[in-house]
C-alpha cells in the first residue's frame, strides 16, 4: 500500500470492503496492511475512511504454500508463542495451518486462553 497513490488505497479498501459486505454481510471496521507494509499516507487514508489499522503479535513463514512446515514444526511455533493480548495471523492457504486449526485452538483453551473479537478489546 505505501506504492499506491490515494486513489489506489481508496479503490482497493472500498472495493474489498463491498465484496466482504457481499459475502459475509459483515462491514469492515479493521485492517491490516497487505504483508504489514504502510505509510503514514496509507494509514492516514484507510483511517479518514473509517478503518482501525490492527497488525499482528505473532506471524510465521506460512504464506508460501510451496514452503509449507510440518504440522509439528508449525504446532510448536504457535503454542510456544503464545502471550496475553496475542492477534496471531495465520494465512488461510495454509494446508499445514487448516490442518491443524482444529487441535491448535483446543490446545490454546487448555492453556487457560480465550478467543476474543477485536471489538471486546475496546
Amino acid at each position: 500500500m505505501p506504492s499506491l497513490t490515494e486513489e489506489e488505497i481508496k479503490k482497493e479498501v472500498l472495493e474489498l470492503h463491498q465484496s466482504i459486505y457481499q459475502k459475509f454481510g459483515v462491514e469492515m471496521k479493521y485492517i491490516r496492511p497487505p504483508k504489514g507494509e504502510f505509510s503514514e499516507q496509507s494509514i492516514n487514508i484507510t483511517n479518514s475512511l473509517g478503518y482501525k489499522t490492527v497488525m499482528w503479535s505473532f506471524a510465521y513463514a506460512d504464506w508460501d504454500e510451496k514452503k509449507q512446515p510440518d504440522e509439528t514444526e508449525a504446532k510448536n511455533k504457535i503454542l510456544s508463542n503464545l502471550h496475553n493480548g496475542e492477534i496471531m495471523l495465520l494465512h488461510g492457504n495454509s494446508k499445514t495451518n487448516t490442518d491443524i486449526l482444529d487441535t491448535i485452538i483446543k490446545e490454546i483453551k487448555n492453556k487457560g486462553f480465550e478467543f476474543k473479537s477485536l471489538d471486546e478489546f475496546q
